[in-house]
């Protein structure tokens, strides 16, 4: 072999090693570079919660798992409203939103009163509403944790119905007439419960008199 072709040989070489060594030491880089971005991640999560911060969670949620005490055409019928909202369809409502949505409905609300509508459900405090947190009004309707003059508590009431069909009187005389049904079935409820409480009563006493009367036949024998 000749001088030069060894030389070649050598110098082709030395570039390998060179590419190798570059490589290497630009992939130990970017692994330190994550491995610090991930550890100043953590610390950032650690400081917050210390700080007493809620630090929102990143992940997908199933609804029709969360949300077990609606049906899954209920759900898909509130997904429909929030997507007829969600003019961005950004999977969110803002503020904007939720202004057209309140108007659209019959029940416009205050600038405030949409950011207190907003707070109230904005568990990852981002300043809108996802389509959990839209599920979340309803939970909270059904749960009768809402004030009956609230906001959120109007959006659950007259979404319940197409307020565009059957206008605001409609709405109106719809949910009188819900209040009344509902009103019936608790008299209904409370009419059972009397009765029950009745033949309570009623089991006690025959139950007392015959210890009395065991009492009373005790003593002759």
């Amino acid at each position: 072999m000749s001088v030069s072709s060894n030389a070649s040989s050598a110098s082709c070489n030395g570039s390998v090693d060179d590419s190798i060594t570059t490589t290497g030491t630009t992939t130990a880089t970017t692994d330190s570079s994550e491995l610090t971005h991930i550890l100043n991640r953590r610390q950032e999560i650690m400081d917050s919660q210390e700080a007493g911060i809620v630090v929102p969670r990143n992940y997908k949620v199933n609804v029709y798992t969360e949300f077990q005490e609606f049906s899954r055409k209920q759900i898909k019928d509130y997904q429909k409203t929030f997507n007829t909202y969600d003019t961005a369809r950004d999977g969110y409502l803002d503020l904007n939103e939720l202004k057209y949505m309140m108007e659209k409905l019959g029940a416009p609300q205050t600038h405030l009163g949409l950011k207190k509508m907003i707070a109230d459900v904005d568990e990852d405090h981002d300043g809108k509403i996802s389509f959990r947190e839209f599920l979340l009004i309803y939970r909270k309707a059904q749960a009768g944790e809402l004030d009956s003059d609230s906001g959120l508590n109007q959006l659950a009431r007259l979404t319940e119905i197409d307020v565009e069909q059957v206008g605001v009187t409609g709405a109106k005389n719809f949910f009188e007439a819900k209040i009344e049904q509902q009103l019936r079935t608790n008299k209904f409820h409370d009419e059972i419960r009397q009765e029950q409480e009745e033949r309570r009563r009623e089991e006690e006493e025959r139950a007392q008199r015959r210890l009395q009367f065991q009492q009373r036949a005790a003593i002759f024998q």
